[in-house]
């Protein structure tokens, strides 16, 4: 049996949104407007508060049928839910919210085929669907939104071998554990869906995109079979077993990462906080799915069997060109043949501190790097106004890799919260996951060109 192609023509995710019941708009439930005058917060799909009000040429304000205001970007993917602000506020890292944007079950915990059972019927795991939502635009919805027809996604370099990436199919009806497998899939291709978690989102909506352009073929994400197939080919069983050694449980971990810049300097390594922390990382995995996966593991004991995702081995090849895509948030890498090997959900610049525009190129690539704060030529972080020195580490400002540019402090670098890749903002530098700058790390040389495109 050969990996089977399908050809799909949708666009932003449209079959989705069509034949569902909806309740009719209201402009007084506007962003800021029914929630009493913005007190309010943005709740992610996976239950994080967003730290910033996206862009007018990132999402759309729609309204879904419980009457909520929704965000949505131009792939037909839910950014992020309007709700009160119940006193967590920003500063709250994770709250128990529901894809929905509203306060989720406790999980009850579930079971997953052992490796030898990973068959096309895939077991369905606890997955709560985003609410659907109206394809209709909100008057004054936010602030920075404006009420043009939202148009199809094209992004136009100036380059004769660019072409408009081909729409990825609407993902319907899948397990966790069947998007789990397709984000297995991508990653092993190279063309990477961000941390794994067994979620559709744009990260993953992109990476499809991205394949299909390389390749110039079309993936049906909803043909399970077919992923399984093509990963039985490449790699294995998108699941497997791993011993936790007593390597693995010793560290070096440190207590917590302080926010402040002065109390970071303080710390002689900014190691891992826990072993779930640095298991997640190795296997591409987001902590939160990792204990999913495993209900009930005490992670800290050496001898323990745990159920990981299998990536594969990095991506190999020689990158000749970078394009860094501020509207996509991806990163393209592409061979002397012009031929796109590699693509990387990112986060590149802010309104604050935008990242360069136009062609640069890379200075050197650092592994493992340390990092100065200089707020005279960076960015103000709190109170600090003096150079800081901080230690390296997976949990330091720039993770694990520093890819620099011939802009001073500008770079392409990892990144302490990789569940945060393509949703937040940087300041001003290209930010992917740390394995992701990883493998990208090792096929670039100095030299290589990048280019910045809007």
């Amino acid at each position: 049996m050969t990996p089977a192609t399908r050809t799909g023509l949708s666009l932003f995710a449209a079959l989705a949104l069509m034949a569902m019941e909806l309740a009719p708009a209201n402009a007084q439930d506007a962003y800021g407007g029914y929630w009493g005058g913005g007190d309010v917060m943005l709740v992610t799909p996976e239950g994080d508060i967003l730290d910033y009000i996206p862009g007018e040429a990132e999402v759309h304000a729609m309204r879904d049928r419980r009457g909520r205001t929704v965000l949505v970007d131009p792939w037909g993917n839910i950014v992020a839910t309007v709700v009160p602000n119940d006193g967590y506020g920003r500063g709250q890292r994770r709250r128990e919210y529901g894809r929905d944007g509203y306060p989720e079950p406790r999980d009850r915990g579930y079971g997953y085929s052992e490796p030898g059972e990973f068959t096309g019927a895939i077991p369905e795991y606890r997955d709560i669907a985003p609410a659907p939502v109206e394809r209709e635009d909100l008057p004054n919805s936010l602030p920075s939104l404006s009420d043009r027809e939202e148009a199809a996604y094209d992004p136009q370099y100036d380059d004769p071998l660019a072409q408009p990436m081909p729409p990825a199919m609407t993902v319907t009806g899948k397990s966790r554990a069947e998007i789990a497998a397709l984000q297995v899939f991508l990653d092993r291709e190279g063309f990477s869906p961000g941390v794994i978690d067994g979620k559709m989102g744009s990260n993953v909506t992109k990476a499809i995109e991205a394949w299909q352009q390389a390749t110039g073929e079309t993936l049906d994400p909803n043909n399970t079979e077919d992923i399984l197939e093509r990963l039985r080919f490449n790699g294995g069983l998108p699941i497997t077993t791993y011993t936790i050694t007593a390597a693995d449980a010793a560290g070096p971990f440190v207590a917590s990462i302080p926010e402040d810049y002065a109390h970071k300097a303080q710390l002689p390594h900014l190691s891992f906080t826990s072993v779930t922390e640095m298991l997640g990382e190795k296997f591409h995995m987001d902590e939160a799915y990792l204990r999913e996966l495993n209900p009930g593991v005490d992670f800290s004991i050496p001898g323990t069997t745990i159920k990981v995702v299998n990536p594969g081995p990095n991506k190999k090849g020689k990158v000749a060109r970078i394009v860094a895509d501020k509207a996509r948030k991806q990163v393209l890498a592409y061979d002397e043949a012009g031929k796109l090997i590699a693509a990387y959900p990112s986060t590149i610049g802010s309104s604050d501190t935008p990242s360069p525009s136009g062609t640069v190129h890379v200075e050197r690539i650092a592994f493992d790097p340390g990092y100065t704060y200089n707020p005279k030529i960076n960015f103000q972080q709190g109170a600090n106004d003096r150079i800081l020195q901080l230690q390296p580490g997976p949990n330091g400002p720039v993770g694990t890799v520093w890819i620099a540019l011939s802009k001073p402090t500008y770079g392409i670098h990892g990144t302490p919260e990789p569940s945060k890749i393509g949703k937040t903002q940087s300041h001003g530098c290209v930010r992917l996951t740390n394995w992701d700058a990883t493998e990208l790390g090792k096929m670039v040389s100095t030299g290589v060109t990048v280019e910045f495109v809007d």
